[in-house]
């Protein structure tokens, strides 16, 4: 968002999509944040329709649901790691030849995969390989391309871009899905050649943008030591904003990461007797909340102020718990988790504004590595915990559960500074 102030500060006649001195251009015209924003989405969406290919995969291949569980599993674990070693990277090298190699190497990495398939060369063994090494690729990428969007918006649209990457992500989880069954039912190399396909599309949109993705007038660069690759870490427990609301997202994904409370809907949809279809139906309902929530957070970020969004986000989850815990029906569940995932955008695209006005450039990579690493630890623990209680004392409980931690989770939301929060782009770089 930019002040009349700004505008009438421009000399007319020279433009500067960066918002400097020049003409105030659009986000929507700014070509190079647009490349990046496509060509993650390209990427986006193979990842997402893999994660569902590979456990259909594994289930034709072994009939297992807990391999298909491992391999989840050992996903989530590649991608906390690689998103630190990717942060690192981003701070270090030159972030247009990552995205490039990650690309190239997902692309390299599925064609050949999809080539085992046709040839009936495929075992368990090679489908977790696969799997672990694109997830690897994937977590590296994801905070280079975070940390390049600094460089490619102005300061007062970094919280608009945060928002545009929101509607990405949610549109990516809603079409992967359905994609990767569509495809899965032609043949099952189909999916993993659909999948290599879009890493090709988004590695010649990467070409496609002109200005440098990280800043011309580097910080001195320090020596590689461990100490200073998991500096995100250090930048985050530090920082006044992000430090509660880090604090907030962790303990909040507990009980809402969007596996578990699909899982829970699920188990209590079949313990009540819905059928198939209503199940679907109560699922796509929950995950609907998010996209809209994604499309609504622009407009979110421009006319709310920040503290509204994050105490309607962090109060509105235990409220939504405690009303699971007695909805009349199966369908209303899906209404109810819809509302909450509808605020996690919004929170999202403020949070990533933070970080983007907030840290310096030769720091974007690692903060934003330990960012995805630490809003993933918490997911796992989150999933169990659901399914532990669900068998050992029903759905009520678990309900209550996620009421009560998401209701610890909002404790966060009382200090003094989430009481007064600026906006993303009136705060400084510290």
């Amino acid at each position: 968002m930019t002040s009349e102030r700004e505008h009438s500060s421009r000399p007319p006649g020279r433009v500067s999509p960066m918002g400097g001195a020049g003409e105030f251009v659009p986000l929507i015209r700014n070509r190079d944040f647009q490349a990046l924003w496509t060509s993650r989405f390209f990427a986006g969406l193979g990842k997402e329709s893999g994660e569902v290919a590979y456990p259909l995969l594994t289930l034709l291949l072994v009939g297992s649901a807990a391999q298909a569980g491992v391999i989840g599993a050992s996903q989530v674990a590649t991608a906390m790691v690689a998103a630190v070693v990717g942060g690192s990277l981003a701070d270090r090298v030159n972030r247009r030849v990552v995205l490039l190699c990650c690309d190239a190497g997902r692309l390299l990495l599925l064609a050949g995969f999809a080539a085992l398939l046709l040839a009936g060369e495929v075992t368990p063994t090679g489908v977790v390989a696969v799997a672990v090494c694109s997830s690897a690729l994937t977590g590296v990428s994801n905070p280079v391309a975070m940390a390049a969007i600094k460089q490619l918006v102005p300061a007062s649209q970094v919280a608009d871009a945060a928002a545009q990457n929101q509607i990405r992500f949610f549109t990516t989880t809603a079409l992967g899905a359905p994609l990767a069954g569509f495809l899965f039912s032609l043949g099952r190399a189909f999916p993993f050649a659909a999948e290599a396909l879009t890493y090709l599309v988004s590695a010649g949109l990467v070409l496609c943008i002109r200005r440098p993705m990280q800043a011309l007038t580097r910080e001195p660069r320090e020596r590689w030591t461990l100490r200073g690759a998991v500096g995100g870490f250090v930048v985050l427990a530090k920082h006044p904003i992000l430090r509660p609301m880090m604090l907030w997202i962790v303990v909040f994904n507990v009980a809402f990461t969007h596996t578990g409370a699909f899982l829970a809907i699920i188990a209590t949809a079949n313990e009540q007797g819905a059928t198939n279809v209503e199940i679907g139906l109560t699922v796509s309902v929950a995950g609907a909340g998010g996209l809209l929530g994604s499309l609504a957070a622009g407009a979110v970020v421009r006319w709310v102020r920040p503290t509204t969004t994050f105490l309607a986000a962090a109060w509105s989850a235990p409220v939504c718990g405690l009303a699971l815990a007695v909805a009349p029906n199966v369908l209303s569940l899906g209404v109810i988790v819809g509302c909450v995932f509808a605020t996690v955008p919004c929170v999202n695209a403020v949070f990533y504004g933070y970080v983007a006005a907030s840290v310096t450039d030769g720091y974007q990579g690692r903060v934003l590595g330990a960012v995805m690493f630490m809003s993933l630890v918490s997911q796992p623990v989150g999933i169990l915990g659901i399914g532990l209680v669900f068998d050992h004392a029903g759905p009520t409980w678990v309900f209550l559960m996620m009421a009560l931690v998401s209701g610890l989770a909002a404790l966060f939301s009382l200090s003094p500074v989430m009481r007064d929060l600026p906006r993303p782009e009136d705060v400084s770089v510290a």
